[in-house]
């Protein structure tokens, strides 16, 4: 189990992370760019709280990639959806 140094580095990272999209749509960043950053930023946030706070990185690699497998089939379903919708 992790210690409070390290959720509390985690929990800085996330404030800091979740400052970024501010940052990139209040200044003069273009839209696109600021789409495609909002992204990377937000697939390193779930990254940490999945990894840390709920303590996949002390599962076995077995659920870790059960888990994995399973966001990536809510992916696909989502743009499905967003398919049939158009």
């Amino acid at each position: 189990m992790a210690d409070l140094r390290t959720y509390t580095i985690i929990y800085v990272l996330l404030l800091v992370l979740g400052t970024g999209k501010f940052v990139f749509f209040e200044f003069d960043f273009a839209y696109s760019i600021a789409i495609g950053a909002t992204m990377l930023l937000a697939v390193a946030k779930i990254g940490l709280i999945a990894a840390y706070y709920q303590h996949l990185i002390e599962e076995p690699r077995s659920i870790t990639y059960m888990m994995a497998t399973a966001v990536f089939m809510v992916f696909l379903l989502t743009i499905a959806a967003g398919y049939s919708i158009q």
